[in-house]
């Protein structure tokens, strides 16, 4: 795949390069500390810039009779020594909060660390946390930065491994005692992320037999037999020694070094060769390979589903459901059986250069011999990432009277009865960036920008009097799109500001006279709404562009990271050839045109709406190490916010029809039954007490949905307008998951500024993937993201209402297929917004500025 080269800002790169040679080139002892103690095994190890630890930790738990935790052997290679060596100095020298961050600090790598293997801090003892920090604390800074040793986090990672075992081996022991123990009044604590680790092993039994209780009910209230439920439950752990199994030394490197990037600030990160590649695919929305989401099932390769207008779904001969059980390359290859193998390994040989071929030898999903095999021959070509790309609806909205209602006495109107105003909505779920090669069919490439820019005047081909920008779930991307986003919507002017460390401020302007839309227009965001997504929202308001609706608050990260590959520093590396990683680390904070930032405390909107999200742990200010908020001095731009009597008229209009439309009702009720859910933080063990609530759920969930049937059919028409053909089209849109619920995961980019350095803007919420004790019980796990999911009913936007999987005699919800998710309650009242915008502007006594109002201004 080609890359696009990342540039250090200029005035950092002789420091960094004079910095890192000296470093590189310093003596090093042949050996590390625990090299030294290490036995004659691993002194055998390469030693030029590679450390050997081997597993020999000892625990007073009883042991199991696998003994691979004691055997497994990590080896730091010589360019993963020397990244680690060159990502340290690299932030200590060019990171935004380097300040902060002495070698003293290093001691929360420890914890942090364990925090990232043992995310519910159920596996490890608290003695390991003191026993790791005695002998780690004082040394780690200097090991790493020095030295490239990283011996600690393949300690760290063994004692875990070596837990896990005793842990597993534990359970299987006891999971027949516990599955007949389940008419006690104990609880199960579902979220410990912030209690401490247990402190004696009998502690950990005890939290241990709650949790199996807790992952048997589980599975009984989703209709298995009491054997099948504990089977269940045995093959969930055997998959969880397996995945610790297949972690490799560059895995437990990648983590660690994560870990040490988190001391600057949430945004910094570590990326290994293969993350590396994966975060460029989404920045360009597209990869090189045959177009098929896989997954790994009992040690088969597994074709979930293939990518619409991809290679393999093109040709027609790969199936969802096929087993893939080996891998040739090009037309004679031989054939690789792939059975058993880590799933990034089997990508690695399924991904190739373009018009390359691969043969796969496939197990027919729907055949009745499982000794079947075909041979599929698929040319290796471009994957567009379509389902990633902006998209557009165009709706009919009632107007003329949601305005002139007085208090009280709004009401909802039906298509086929109410005047209608045509509206549109764009939906951007990322700032992506322009793919390296043209278009599909030699069209211009598919920028952020160039999207928008084609679905407006698409929209207005068809005489839209308004238009919503839906920002929902778009957790940034590339700044210059953000910026040229923007422009989109205003004359040539400021904006973002942005603030090195040293105080240097500099101003990013749209520079583009041109306008492509003028009109009214609202931009909908939510608490998932990050970093670009608040520049354009915080820089239209500034300008009073547009009016902001949706959650409390968005994300709130102010922040701009730079990406540099480690190659650059390293010129044996660059001329390896092989996958080397990179680093993403803060370099500056941004604000808006008005001087405000947005760190931590987001952009708020002009109407706010009740929304499931402000109850959520979520935002910038719940992350640790978040940057601090502040604010500089305005620049000068030709705008000002929303004038003051226009923003309370829309307000109060708005308010009348959150206290009068039942949707509003049946959303502020789902949100009341999310926070009891939430505020609930143990779950009981007993299994009558659970069906109890399960039946007393099922029940409220039957009418939720009924209700949300019927309110469904209140939803206005709209048309669909979409970038990609039919075939290269997902029903599924990027903001929604397939559970109908938000989606946290949220893609980030990179990009080269207009005076070429690599800049982010982009946020991180991802959940934690590495975390074991997550061990996925069916319908009922102790993951707070599928709580989340499993209890959530009304949408407030990016969401739709999710049924419960065990309940065979409730009606099922029927699937949204379309663009846009039904009773989208935050979407349909922006729409009213908006339509109450046009209808004051028919009167020329709320224009502002010789203008109606939220319209561009333009130079006469």
């Amino acid at each position: 795949m080609t890359r696009r080269r990342h540039r250090t800002p200029r005035s950092l790169l002789p420091l960094l390069l004079l910095g890192l040679a000296v470093a590189l080139l310093s003596p090093r002892p042949a050996q590390s500390q625990s090299q030294a103690q290490a036995p004659r095994a691993a002194k055998a190890a390469p030693t030029a810039n590679a450390t050997t630890t081997t597993a020999t930790t000892t625990t007073a738990a009883p042991r199991i009779s696998s003994s691979t935790a004691d055997r497994r052997e990590f080896t730091t290679s010589p360019a993963l020594s020397t990244e680690a060596r060159i990502l340290v100095q690299l932030l200590s020298q060019a990171h935004y909060n380097r300040d902060t961050v002495r070698s003293s600090s290093y001691i929360e790598v420890i914890k942090d660390y364990m925090s990232a293997l043992d995310g519910q801090r159920m596996f490890f003892l608290k003695s390991d946390r003191d026993l790791f920090e005695k002998k780690h604390s004082t040394s780690l800074y200097w090991n790493v930065s020095r030295l490239g040793n990283i011996d600690a986090a393949y300690e760290i990672f063994s004692r875990y491994e070596l837990r896990a075992h005793e842990r597993v081996d534990w359970i299987f022991r006891n999971i027949d005692a516990a599955l007949a123990d389940l008419d006690s009044d104990d609880h199960h604590r579902i979220d410990r992320r912030k209690v401490e680790w247990p402190d004696s092993p009998a502690e950990a039994d005890s939290l241990w037999l709650n949790r199996l209780k807790f992952e048997l009910i589980a599975e009984l209230l989703n209709k298995r037999s009491p054997e099948k439920a504990a089977e269940a439950v045995r093959t969930r752990y055997e998959r969880l020694l397996k995945n610790l199994a297949e972690t490799e030394t560059s895995d437990v490197g990648e983590m660690f070094l994560a870990t040490i990037a988190r001391l600057y600030d949430p945004h910094t990160a570590y990326l290994s060769g293969d993350t590396f590649e994966d975060f460029n695919i989404q920045l360009k929305l597209e990869l090189v390979g045959i177009g098929a989401l896989l997954t790994v099932e009992d040690d088969y390769c597994v074709v979930k589903e293939l990518v619409p207008g991809g290679p393999a779904a093109l040709g027609g001969e790969l199936k969802a459901n096929d087993k893939i059980i080996s891998v040739a390359q090009g037309e004679d290859g031989d054939f690789l059986e792939i059975i058993g193998l880590k799933l990034r390994k089997i990508v690695d040989q399924i991904r190739g250069e373009k018009g390359s071929t691969v043969r796969l030898l496939v197990q027919p999903g729907d055949a009745t011999d499982p000794a079947a095999r075909r041979e599929v021959l698929i040319t290796r070509d471009t994957v567009k990432l379509n389902s990633a790309r902006a998209y557009a609806g165009l709706f009919q909205v009632p107007t003329g009277e949601h305005i002139a209602a007085p208090s009280g006495d709004a009401t909802d109107h039906s298509p086929s009865t109410a005047r209608t105003a045509p509206i549109g909505v764009i939906t951007l779920p990322s700032f992506y960036g322009a793919a390296e090669e043209g278009g599909p069919d030699g069209e211009e490439n598919s920028s952020a920008t160039h999207d928008v820019a084609r679905l407006i005047a698409q929209l207005q081909a068809q005489g839209i009097q308004g238009l919503v920008l839906d920002l929902r779930g778009n957790g940034g991307g590339l700044l210059n799109e953000a910026i040229d986003i923007t422009g989109l919507f205003i004359p040539r002017g400021p904006v973002v500001q942005v603030k090195s460390y040293s105080g240097e401020i500099r101003v990013s302007s749209d520079e583009s006279p041109t306008i492509a839309y003028t009109g009214p227009l609202a931009v909908l965001v939510d608490h998932f709404s990050a970093s670009a997504s608040e520049i354009v929202a915080g820089a239209l308001q500034n300008y009073g562009r547009a009016i902001i609706i949706g959650d409390r608050s968005t994300h709130g990260k102010g922040s701009v990271q730079a990406l540099e590959e480690m190659r650059r520093y390293v010129p044996q590396l660059a001329r390896s050839g092989a996958k080397t990683g990179a680093t993403k680390f803060t370099v500056q904070k941004y604000y808006l045109p008005n001087g405000d930032s947005t760190q931590r405390k987001g952009v708020v909107p002009d109407i706010i709406l009740p929304s499931i999200e402000d109850h959520l742990p979520i935002g910038e200010a719940e992350l640790p190490r978040a940057l601090a908020w502040d604010e500089i001095p305005s620049t000068f731009f030709d705008g000002a916010p929303i004038d003051d009597n226009l923003l309370a008229t829309l307000r109060d209009a708005s308010l009348a029809r959150q206290n009068s439309l039942e949707e509003f009702d049946y959303l502020r009720r789902n949100i009341d039954w999310f926070k009891q859910r939430q505020d609930e933080k143990l779950v009981s063990v007993n299994l009558e007490k659970r069906r109890a609530r399960r039946d007393e759920d099922k029940a409220l969930r039957k009418a939720f949905l009924a209700e949300r049937k019927r309110l469904a059919a209140l939803d206005y028409a709209y048309e669909e307008f979409w970038l990609s053909p039919p075939e290269e089209r997902q029903t599924t849109t990027a903001t929604k998951n397939a559970d109908g619920t938000a989606s946290v995961e949220i893609d980030e980019a990179a990009t080269d500024a207009a005076d070429d350095d690599a800049l982010l803007a982009e946020a991180d919420t991802t959940a934690n993937v590495n975390d074991a004790s997550r061990a996925e019980p069916a319908n009922d796990s102790a993951s707070p993201t599928r709580e989340i999911s499993d209890t959530l009913l009304a949408s407030d936007g990016t969401e739709d209402s999710p049924a419960s999987d065990d309940d065979d005699d409730l009606e099922e919800e029927e699937d949204d297929t379309g663009a846009y998710a039904k009773v989208d309650v935050h979407l349909k009242e922006s729409l009213r917004v908006v339509a109450d915008v046009i209808a004051l502007g028919h009167d020329p006594s709320n224009w502002i500025h010789n203008a109606p109002p939220l319209t561009a201004r333009t130079t006469p």
